[in-house]
């Protein structure tokens, strides 16, 4: 249940802290007292969309805190988990929206976006409200609702399907890496085989490419290596070149060698230097002879890196890579060329297990309808009571047959929702298309006082559903209140007298100017502020003695239903 509520300058209200308790909570005051500013308040903690309009005036940023206690078994411990979100017995929600339109949300002091927010209050809170979605108006909501209904002989059929379709999902692997139908998997032969030839034909060895590489730089550059070579070598054996002026040099000093030991060395160097030179003038003198472009080299090792770079882009980054992908295809290969008999087989699993999920479909479908006719006729019941006398509700089933059996779920292939009438001879519609406020919030109540025993959201959450009500109508639906209440939280807004004569725990909305602000109040009623709330919703003032007895004598019925169920 939504246990506390704390509010900071949102709209009229500077700051409120509202303490929620158990059973039925209504919520009243004047029109315009600043009742909706409450409702927009747990809306937009829950995950509504926000804008700069809800920040107070003067102000720079609101929030809105609420603190829940849900029940042990509510899924929204498995959502938190998910999320990785420390589950507790206590979900704190924080949200905060500042003028330039930056929000912060959190959740047991974990930050959330919007999407994870909803999934996580979707579960604690069933809003209804004139403006607000309305968890039974989703079809699928609705088939799950059903479900719950139908019970365990239900979830044990779709037990069965799950086991079924696991099978499947196997299978249909399976298939998949045998290359799925026969004509898929031709498809893929064909394309396994280029490539396979493709690699093949390419007939890469580890390290050519750089070789390669080697060689289209050299012919890149062969004017300029043919042009530095034959000068160096031009200046190594032309006729007082480099070779020469050594030897003159070593000749030189070859007279004098004998007077000193240091000349003798100087000779040594000398002679030792004018060999290194005619070996390099040699060396020159054969690379310049060498030297000779080979235009068929040249675009033969072009053609070569182009190969290689368009094999890399398709099979791998380095030629290693392209080995272990042929490797692998090639595996792949073989297996689809020899894989008939089980591809067979696999088909007939298949064909066989789809056979089995359609009747186990239709076995579904059936728990559903029976379940439904059982349902929605006590809710027409509960809507005669609530003063809809020519209420009409049912469930529509759409059709399916057995080639639709590849596309079911574990919830298998029913597609329903719930059809309302409220008038002799007006078609039945689906629940988005009820138009009509009271009958619409008639009709929810209806199926909540249903559905209470098996829905896990512990708080429901009601918006003026006496819109339109009055009379024995309004009392009926107060003894719905208190009926839901004794398991459920209910927030209800109202202004009816009934309603708020039934509730466990009454809160006054008031507006007052302070410092020149206007400021929305709630506080919470005791016994004798609640005679005074009802004197004030008969019209009576505070000296009326008739007003004072009709609330003494309302609130003593009340408590005598509450006393009696």
């Amino acid at each position: 249940m939504l246990c506390r509520l704390t509010i900071k300058n949102v709209a009229l209200i500077e700051c409120a802290e509202v303490e929620f308790g158990k059973g039925l909570n209504v919520l009243s005051g004047e029109t315009g007292s600043g009742k909706s500013v409450i409702l927009d308040s747990i809306n937009f903690v829950l995950g509504a969309k926000a804008d700069k309009s809800m920040i107070r005036h003067g102000e720079k940023e609101c929030s809105v805190e609420a603190v829940f206690l849900p029940q042990k078994d509510n899924p929204v411990f498995q959502v938190l988990q998910e999320l990785e979100i420390e589950p507790d017995e206590e979900i704190i929600v924080f949200r905060k929206y500042t003028a330039d339109g930056r929000s912060v949300i959190k959740v047991n002091g974990c930050s959330v976006n919007v999407s994870m927010l909803r999934r996580i209050t979707v579960n604690l809170v069933d809003v209804h409200g004139q403006s607000e979605h309305f968890y039974l108006l989703s079809e699928s909501n609705q088939l799950a609702l059903l479900d719950k209904a139908a019970g365990q002989p239900l979830a044990q059929v779709k037990e069965k399907l799950s086991s079924l379709l696991a099978q499947n999902r196997e299978i249909r692997h399976k298939l998949s890496a045998l290359g799925g139908d026969e004509a898929a998997r031709g498809r893929r032969l064909d394309i396994l085989k280029f490539q396979l030839d493709e690699i093949e034909n390419a007939a890469l060895q580890e390290g050519e490419e750089e070789q390669l590489n080697a060689k289209k730089l050299f012919y890149n550059n062969i004017e300029k290596i043919m042009r530095s070579i034959g000068e160096a070598s031009e200046l190594m054996n032309s006729e007082n070149g480099a070779v020469d002026t050594l030897n003159s040099a070593k000749r030189a000093l070859s007279d004098i060698s004998a007077l000193n030991r240091e000349y003798a060395s100087l000779g040594e160097r000398l002679e030792s230097l004018a060999l290194e030179a005619e070996d390099i003038a040699e060396s020159l003198r054969s690379a310049s002879d060498d030297l000779v472009y080979d235009e068929n080299a040249a675009n033969e090792a072009e053609e070569r890196l182009d190969l290689i770079k368009s094999l890399k882009k398709k099979y791998g980054a380095t030629v290693e890579k392209i080995f272990s992908y042929r490797d692998s295809i090639a595996e792949e290969y073989d297996l689809l060329t020899h894989c008939d008999e089980e591809f067979a087989k696999l088909s007939a699993r298949l064909s066989d297990n789809l056979s089995k999920i359609y009747l186990l479909c239709g076995e579904i479908t059936g728990i559903r309808k029976k379940a439904a006719e059982d349902f929605c006729g006590r809710v027409e019941k509960e809507l005669k009571t609530l003063n809809i006398k020519n209420a009409e509700f049912c469930a529509e089933f759409d059709a399916y047959g057995q080639e639709d059996a590849e596309h079911a779920t574990a919830d298998g292939l029913d597609k329903m929702r719930f059809l309302f009438s409220a008038n002799a001879g007006e078609p039945l519609k689906p629940l988005n298309k009820v138009i009509s406020g009271g009958e619409m919030s008639r009709l929810m109540l209806a199926i909540k006082t249903k559905m209470s025993d098996i829905n896990w959201i512990s708080t429901y959450l009601f918006d003026e559903i006496d819109a339109g009500i009055s009379g024995n109508t309004a009392k009926t639906v107060a003894e719905k209140f208190a009926d839901i209440a004794k398991d459920k939280q209910i927030l209800a807004v109202s202004h009816l007298a009934q309603i708020s004569a039934m509730a466990d725990q009454n809160f006054l909305i008031s507006k007052s100017e302070k410092e020149g602000k206007t400021l929305t109040e709630i506080r919470p009623l005791d016994e004798e502020g609640k005679r005074s709330e009802l004197v004030r919703l008969f019209g009576g003032g505070e000296s009326s003695e008739a007003a004072k007895s009709l609330a003494d004598e309302l609130l003593q019925s009340c408590r005598k239903y509450k006393s009696s169920n």
